[in-house]
């Protein structure tokens, strides 16, 4: 089994969605099969098993009105789409409309008698000239919906293309030409708005699409042994392919640094606003800038498996993966316009029986009532503020894989954190140097580099990395000899030299009470302590820690600042080491010594309250028990880890913890725009419902302020795509 995706060209808003389910039901595509994307006009069929044909599915779908193509993921090369007929169709109606209203008043017609006109008999209307300009705008407006109204009543689903032709209808037979063709044309308008909003909020995957070059300069070698530099496009590109990049370009393709030293500037991926020093060994990733050295890289992924692609590829995904705010607009429209369809329809019928009106005005009042229950604005505003967030999220180099991840993390009340590599930089480092016994730092430093020059243990390496900045590099040590569990023993300029832990030490000089008090001291405060002595004495001692981030504090700070309730430590390492990080931290609450599964008992029971949302943060790797169970699940630094994006609810690509308080602040702002959409798109509903009952609202007013409506809430909506990390 597999997934077949289609472009769905007329699929555009909910209302479209709901009919191509209905039409699909017959076939056996059950709803749970069926991913749709109306913004970007794509159907995914998963679990596609061949029993259906797709000339069948095809079929159904053209019987829609909508018509279904194979999809191809747009590329920097796609081209941009045309501009459609709708903007030629509202020009011109507007055209037709304008010279009515010019001959209208040429007739020495008043602006109260077209703005409210006499309801005249169809027949009697007719005789009017400007009557032949409005219905040629009239019909040029609502060629652009009225196939749709038909395949909704083909389907029997009323939505907002059938309302707006039921009203232009019913508008004409009773003689208000002039407000019929404003109806049609205010409504092109707002489809033509409605359109532009969505393509901007495409746009904002098309401009990620468009940070990595097409093209990459190929250093490769000929039939002939020779080398040469030659154009190709990134697609054609192999694995282990040697490319050279000048000072100002991109990074075509993710790769391994060969040659030369420079700055990147790698925000189009981690959104870290410092450019990053880069030597030969450095990883480096496509859409990032290359600052001022030239430099060669061999390529390590294919065109279409970079880190950039995968982030483009996961907001894709994303917008189909839905809020349950979304979820809840939707079904809130399901019911919201067929009530008001037959609250229209009570009025009609009742209004000449129970008030001083005519059958006339009760059908008017109806219309308006229909235009009323249009909920474009309440449906498209929604997705469009999840696209924007997904987004300038995905532009800071926070990478969130679907609108639901977004809500929660807007409702994150308590944060678990892993320690070694989220709260500490996961790097042991040497702390302190104690020499002893008459030695000097810098003697104790050289003679242990000397040694552990000839270890890969990660305290080893550490010592070494030490020295070496401190600009010692010894030769190294000769006789190395390890003792399992203990150190090694190796000679230093024809003396012989003993290296490891404290149980070493009780070994080798159990009578030295200070060399081991000190080192009680040192492991009680979270260090790891290394022992260097030789055949005479303990020559001194050096502590090792990961330590701290620099930026955990104020992190730590801004999220307790945001009203996240609960801070907490998990950690595998012994109790010493995390009380002392627990004690320079603001945490309310660390664990120590646990194992993965212990994680995940933890998490577990702090997701008993449910009225608690859980995040856990950590690798995406040796923490993912505890990651699954989290109500939100966050990947630390995740550039250039796939198992990190693609396990993780939200990943930060870049190892930067201070992006939490950001993602937090951002999830709410966008939460409070979608609540503030909500507000306008049924306030404005309000108000004209209200106007209607009062006798004063219109149709081309109800049009107007549904047009507004959808506006509002999708300019709102796009101001998310300003949101920028700090």
């Amino acid at each position: 089994m597999a997934d077949i995706t289609y472009k769905i060209r007329g699929m555009d808003c909910t209302e479209e969605v709901a009919i191509l389910k209905k039409a699909l039901a017959p076939l056996g595509l059950s709803e749970d099969m069926l991913v749709f994307n109306p913004l970007q006009g794509r159907l995914t069929i998963k679990a596609y098993d061949a029993i259906t044909k797709p000339s069948a599915i095809e079929s159904a779908i053209s019987k829609t009105g909508m018509t279904a193509e194979n999809w191809e993921q747009p590329t920097q090369s796609t081209p941009k789409r045309k501009p459609n007929k709708l903007i030629e169709r509202t020009f011109g109606a507007g055209v037709w409309i304008f010279l009515g209203v010019v001959i209208h008043f040429y007739n020495g017609g008043s602006l109260a008698r077209l703005v409210e006109p006499e309801r005249l008999p169809f027949a009697e209307a007719l005789e009017n000239r400007a009557i032949l300009f409005f219905t040629i705008g009239i019909g040029i407006s609502i060629w652009s919906f009225l196939p749709k109204a038909w395949v909704a009543i083909k389907f029997r689903k009323a939505d907002i293309n059938l309302l707006v032709t039921i009203a232009i209808f019913g508008a004409i037979l009773l003689g208000n030409f002039f407000e019929a063709a404003m109806v049609a044309f205010l409504f092109s308008i707002a489809l033509m708005l409605e359109s532009w909003s969505v393509a901007r909020a495409n746009n904002a995957i098309q401009c990620l699409l468009e940070l990595a070059p097409q093209q990459a300069r190929w250093i490769r070698t000929t039939d002939c042994n020779c080398t040469e530099e030659i154009e190709a496009p990134v697609q054609d590109i192999p694995l282990g392919a040697t490319l050279r990049i000048l000072p100002g370009e991109r990074i075509p393709l993710d790769g391994c640094i060969t040659k030369g030293h420079s700055s990147l500037n790698q925000a189009p991926i981690t959104g870290e606003s410092v450019p990053v020093n880069k030597a030969p060994g450095d990883i480096v990733f496509a859409g990032t800038i290359n600052n001022e050295g030239a430099l060669e890289i061999e390529t390590t992924t294919l065109a279409d498996a970079t880190q950039l692609a995968k982030i483009i590829h996961s907001v894709d995904e994303a917008q189909a993966n839905r809020a349950p705010v979304e979820q809840w607009v939707d079904t809130f429209a399901k019911y919201y316009t067929p009530a008001m369809m037959g609250l229209a329809l009570l009025i009609a019928i009742l209004e000449p029986m129970l008030l001083q009106v005519t059958l006339q005005e009760s059908v008017y009042h109806a219309l308006v009532l229909l235009l009323i229950a249009c909920p474009c604005a309440l449906v498209i505003s929604t997705p469009v503020s999840i696209v924007a967030g997904l987004a300038s999220a995905a532009r800071a180099g926070i990478l969130i894989k679907g609108g639901i991840h977004l809500q929660n993390a807007a409702n994150i009340t308590t944060l678990a954190m892993d320690k070694t590599g989220t709260l500490t930089t996961g790097k042991p480092t040497v702390q302190r140097i104690i020499p002893l016994n008459g030695h000097s730092e810098a003697e104790l430093l050289i003679n242990a580099c000397a040694i552990e020059q000839l270890s890969a243990h990660p305290l080893a390496q550490a010592i070494v990395h030490h020295a070496h900045t401190q600009g010692h590099h010894p030769q190294p040590a000769h006789a190395y000899k390890s003792i399992q569990g203990l150190g090694a023993e190796a000679t230093v300029n024809d003396q012989t030299f003993w290296i490891g832990n404290h149980r070493f030490l009780l070994e080798k000089a159990p009578k030295d009470a200070a060399a081991s008090k000190h080192a009680e001291d040192l492991e009680d405060a979270g260090h790891s302590v290394v022992m260097i002595g030789n055949q005479h004495h303990v020559c001194g001692l050096i502590s090792i820690a990961d330590e701290i981030r620099p930026n955990a504090m104020a992190t730590l700070e801004k999220l307790k600042a945001a009203g996240i309730n609960e801070l907490i430590m998990l950690t595998g390492d012994n109790e010493g080491t995390a009380r002392a990080i627990a004690s320079v931290l603001p945490l309310t609450a660390w664990h120590s010594e646990l194992l993965p599964q212990d994680k995940l008992d933890i998490i577990a029971t702090l997701a008993q309250d449910k009225d608690k949302t859980i995040a856990m943060i950590g690798d995406g790797v040796n923490d993912a028990p505890a990651l699954a169970r989290a109500d939100v699940a966050i990947a630390m630094g995740a550039a250039g880890t796939d198992t990190a994006i693609e396990t993780a609810d939200i990943a930060l690509m870049a190892d930067d913890l201070s992006r939490l308080p950001w993602l937090i602040h951002h999830a709410r702002k966008t939460m409070t725009i979608i609540k503030q959409n909500m507000v306008i798109a049924l306030g404005l509903k309000a108000i004209v419902l209200l106007l209607a009952f009062m006798g004063i609202a219109s149709l081309w007013l109800a049009i107007l302020a549904d047009m507004g409506g959808s506006l509002l809430v999708t300019t709102n909506a796009l101001r998310l795509l300003r949101a920028k990390a700090d």
